[in-house]
């Protein structure tokens, strides 16, 4: 078992949080068998991850990479839940740590088992409901800058979304600028906003834009990240009626978005903030706080844990989409393979993956085309991990000197004194 901090260039994104760092930090785990068969799985970043993961090695060599209920069952045996981030005020979707560690030895475990037995991960999962997994454009409010050394790495003669992506945007006209060059690159067909971060009616006056720009076919979503009070929420709600394919946490918390779910009872919610966990469904429920969840592997405990929330989604309603963080290929294939074999994941996943630019898989990134990701037959997750490009995103780790995110410290670098508010507006 290798465990391998990465970090990769991340331009300076804003979010309710803060402002993305120049490094955005993964760790990468490969499980090597004992017939040299290796897997591979991806997590976000952190030091107290990181340690679980170099200190689980003593739990899970050995094991049978099929007897995964074992191997999780061996891991809550010394680790109990390993407790949650210190950022869950932050990131309230920030669940026990266990679930970060776990997901991504059971990606490796599932990669592993696909090439032993010639068969995609989508297969081991039950099988393929839909072969094309369409995924949204998902836009920033943003400075100037394409991440990497002091988070600038521009090339001045740049064209289409390499130029958008270095480019500032922080005004309607630089969103749907934004917006046409990525949905030009990669043939998205629904649009997603962060939002949160600038005046409230700013970011009403963005997602406008984009409707009049794309037409009304074009399906488009607002993610203000709790930051809004009810009044506020409320007032923009009103004036995007019959705008948004959905209204993802205007608000914070199942009772928060409750009331003003009953204040707006034709806007479809969705959430990937107050109900994050198996815990939360009871409330989720018996609320009706939204009407659709964000899934996430890396947060609700992996692949077999989120697939399960297709049967909560078919038994109360609820339908599913996919949340996303700044993530390289294997995030990328494992989020494709669970989609792919998901019945009711019905809405087009986030994904960051355009904005990163470091890969770290044989042949590149992997292609986006139509708006899609195909899965593929190959076996196991079916990309290959290149081992020089591997040690440049580790060298690279090393240079930089982070070790944990932390977007208040990056915001306040150009807004000194800034201070993250739960609820700013």
């Amino acid at each position: 078992m290798r465990v391998t901090p990465i970090a990769i260039g991340d331009p300076p994104l804003l979010n309710a949080a803060g402002l993305h760092a120049p490094y955005a930090l993964r760790t990468i785990v490969e499980l090597v068998s004992d017939d040299r068969i290796t897997g591979i799985g991806e997590i976000p970043g952190g030091s107290v991850t990181l340690g679980m993961l170099r200190d689980a090695r003593d739990v899970v060599i050995g094991h049978d990479p099929f007897q995964l209920n074992g191997i999780k069952q061996a891991l809550v045996d010394r680790f109990g839940d390993g407790g949650v981030s210190a950022l869950k005020d932050v990131r309230p979707w920030e669940t026990a740590r266990i679930n970060h560690v776990w997901s991504a030895i059971e990606v490796a475990c599932f990669d592993m088992m696909g090439k032993a037995i010639g068969r995609p991960v989508v297969d081991l999962l039950g099988g393929v409901v839909r072969e094309r997994v369409p995924y949204s454009a998902y836009l920033f409010f943003k400075y100037e800058g394409a991440g990497g050394a002091l988070g600038f790495d521009t090339d001045p003669a740049a064209t289409g979304w390499a130029a958008a992506r270095q480019a500032a945007a922080l005004d309607p006209e630089g969103i749907v600028a934004q917006a046409r060059a990525m949905c030009s690159e990669y043939g998205f067909e629904s649009i997603k906003l962060k939002n949160g971060i600038l005046d409230p009616d700013l970011e009403v006056d963005s997602m406008l834009a984009l409707r009049k720009a794309f037409g009304p076919n074009v399906p488009l979503r607002i993610d203000p990240n709790g930051a809004w009070t009810h009044a506020t929420a409320l007032r923009c709600g009103r004036r995007l009626e019959g705008t948004l394919e959905y209204y993802e946490d205007p608000v914070r918390g199942q009772d928060g978005m409750a009331a003003l779910k009953r204040e707006m009872p034709g806007m479809p919610f969705a959430t990937n903030m107050c109900t994050t966990s198996y815990g939360d469904i009871p409330g989720s429920i018996a609320k009706h706080s939204e009407d659709i969840i964000l899934t996430d592997h890396h947060f609700w405990g992996g692949l077999r844990a989120t697939l399960e929330l297709n049967r909560v989604a078919a038994t109360f309603g609820r339908g599913l989409s996919m949340h996303s963080n700044s993530h390289v290929g294997i995030s990328m294939a494992a989020m494709t393979h669970l989609a792919a074999a998901t019945p009711m994941l019905t809405y087009a996943c986030d994904t960051h993956y355009p904005w990163q630019s470091d890969e770290l898989l044989v042949g590149g990134k992997l292609p986006i085309e139509g708006g899609c990701a195909r899965v593929t037959r190959e076996p196991g997750l079916g990309i290959t991990l290149d081992p020089v490009a591997l040690a440049r995103l580790h060298q690279q780790y090393e240079d930089c000197g982070l070790t944990d995110r932390d977007d208040a410290i990056e915001m306040q670098k150009r807004e000194p004194g800034w201070q993250f508010k739960p609820v700013r507006y």
